[in-house]
């Protein structure tokens, strides 16, 4: 009867240990996970800030590579006066008209950003002046980000102008 005793203790011991070990390995292993999926929308907000800086300087530059690779594959562009724009080539048509504007000046102030990890909001103004009479514009704006192949890319974006309507 001892023997089993101690027999019964061991094999008690032994699944304690064994359960005590697999319950540290997960939790090291969650530890591990959580660490490397936190979302901090303050780091998020430099990145789309920078995006922004690269969007608005691509339209001066001209440089329609930049502007047709900060898009998601799917995404939708909501223009002023204008149907949605659906599709990849369509995007790059009117990347291509706003680049031949002659866009001399061109920034965005970003005055929210929020979200989570898998979209991010952005809400700002913008001032562009452009062509040969230097035309000035000035409005409002609303991106949602949307991280694709490991970037944040635009995957709605949306604008309009604050000017009031010319009368004819």
């Amino acid at each position: 009867m001892k023997q089993i005793s101690k027999i019964l203790l061991a094999i008690i011991l032994a699944g304690f240990l064994t359960t005590a070990c697999n319950n540290n390995t997960a939790a090291a292993k969650k530890s591990d996970t959580e660490t490397a999926d936190v979302f901090d929308i303050n780091e998020v907000k430099k990145i789309i800030q920078d995006n922004n800086n690269a969007f608005m300087n691509a339209h001066i530059t001209r440089d329609t590579a930049t502007l047709n690779g900060m898009f998601t594959r799917d995404a939708r562009v909501f223009p002023p006066n204008s149907e949605v724009i659906k599709d990849q080539a369509t995007i790059k048509a009117i990347n291509l008209e706003w680049v031949n504007y002659d866009i001399k000046e061109a920034r965005e102030e970003s005055t929210a950003t929020y979200g989570n990890e898998d979209y991010v909001i952005d809400e700002g103004t913008y001032y562009m002046s452009f062509g040969a009479d230097s035309i000035v514009d000035k409005g409002k704006y609303m991106n949602v980000w949307k991280k694709e192949d490991g970037k944040w890319k635009m995957f709605r974006n949306m604008w309009n102008t604050s000017l009031p309507a010319k009368t004819e």
